[in-house]
């Protein structure tokens, strides 16, 4: 008799295992989406430190640091969905006010995202960048755009640069419809790290 039970019981398992299945999938792929999205939050956040770090030191090459920042960011595909922006800040005091402006800024858009700066962007819409990552036409300090980045914490003269790194991240599990309104969310997909130096 216990002979005949088995077999059975070993169908019903398989068959509660099927039913089972989708939902442990739903469960384990935003699990793996958000361990993804901390790896490349954690990346990210390295390279604004690290390209803050260099642009302080070295005081320009601005585009060498950026492409081997780029180059550094494996498992992250920054030719193609990655920027990163670095902005020199200089404190210009007039008429007894100090006021941060932006002295230069450079793009390093490889690939097809180009994201919305942070700080500022030449021309609005950021029309005006050469094709080497230049803004052409930066205003000087008297004119150019002031920036709210530590106001009132730099003295006139002092030189800080903040560097952006952005990725839009390729998410394998997005928000998901169950129907009859129920929606479960999904991770933002564009992700942003700074650091001033």
């Amino acid at each position: 008799m216990n002979s005949t039970h088995r077999p059975s019981q070993r169908g019903i398992a398989a068959v509660e295992f099927l039913l089972c299945l989708p939902l442990l999938l739903l469960l384990a792929l935003p699990v793996v989406d958000l361990a993804r999205v901390l790896q490349a939050d954690i990346i990210l956040t390295n390279i604004s430190r690290e390209g803050a770090s260099l642009a302080a030191r070295t005081g320009g090459s601005e585009q060498a640091i950026m492409d081997s920042l780029a180059a550094t960011a494996p498992p992250l595909d920054m030719r193609h969905l990655g920027a990163i922006h670095i902005t020199k800040i200089l404190a210009n005091k007039a008429h007894g006010m100090t006021r941060n402006v932006v002295i230069a800024q450079h793009r390093w858009v490889n690939g097809a995202y180009v994201p919305g700066n942070g700080v500022w962007t030449c021309g609005g819409d950021g029309s005006y960048w050469d094709a080497s990552g230049n803004c052409a036409g930066l205003p000087p300090p008297a004119s150019a755009p002031e920036v709210d980045v530590m106001r009132g914490n730099l003295q006139d003269g002092e030189v800080i640069y903040l560097v952006e790194a952005f990725y839009r991240f390729p998410l394998l599990f997005g928000k998901l419809d169950l129907g009859g309104g129920l929606v479960l969310p999904g991770f933002g997909r564009d992700l942003h790290a700074f650091t001033i130096l």
